[in-house]
């Protein structure tokens, strides 16, 4: 009995062992990415309810349903040359979150004629709040939180964009 005890306790011992060793090779390895960087694929100019021109970005266009899902998740920064410019088919009620977002964003929300509708200004970053226009907005502007204030971004005023890639 004894000598069977000591069979049993040496297997269970040696089993333990092959599930410890096991488990230490399937650890999970953090996996090095390359940063997610901007890709210039227009220029967007904001315009003034009167026709000034107040400013021009270089824009990343998201249109797809995963570019829409992604936006501008896990990016360090951005210039504050630069933007997101969200483009949907139809004008409705627009919401948006800062879900894996990790910098500061204003959210400007435009009308199908391209009128500013509303503006979220200063999201805080992995905010998973809903941050919704004031009315039907087709188009959606991401860019550097304050830009809005200091450009002086009104309802009413405008924007104007084209592709420079495809």
């Amino acid at each position: 009995m004894k000598r069977g005890f000591i069979k049993l306790s040496s297997l269970i011992l040696v089993c333990s062992l092959g599930i410890i060793s096991c488990n230490e090779d399937k650890k999970v390895k953090s996996i090095e990415t390359e940063p997610i960087t901007f890709t210039k694929e227009g220029e967007l100019y904001l315009i003034k309810s009167e026709g000034d021109t107040i400013n021009k970005l270089d824009i990343e266009l998201a249109e797809s349903d995963y570019e829409h899902q992604t936006g501008l998740m896990y990016r360090e920064s951005m210039k504050d040359s630069q933007g997101m410019l969200f483009i949907y088919d139809t004008e409705r009620q627009r919401s948006f979150y800062m879900k894996n977002t990790y910098i500061p964003l204003d959210i400007i929300y435009y009308a199908s004629d391209s009128t500013l509708v509303s503006i979220q200004k200063n999201a805080t970053p992995r905010d998973e709040t809903s941050l919704p226009s004031e009315g039907p907005a087709q188009f959606i502007l991401e860019v550097n939180a304050g830009l809005s204030d200091q450009w002086n971004l009104q309802k009413g005023d405008k924007i104007s964009f084209y592709r420079t890639s495809d």
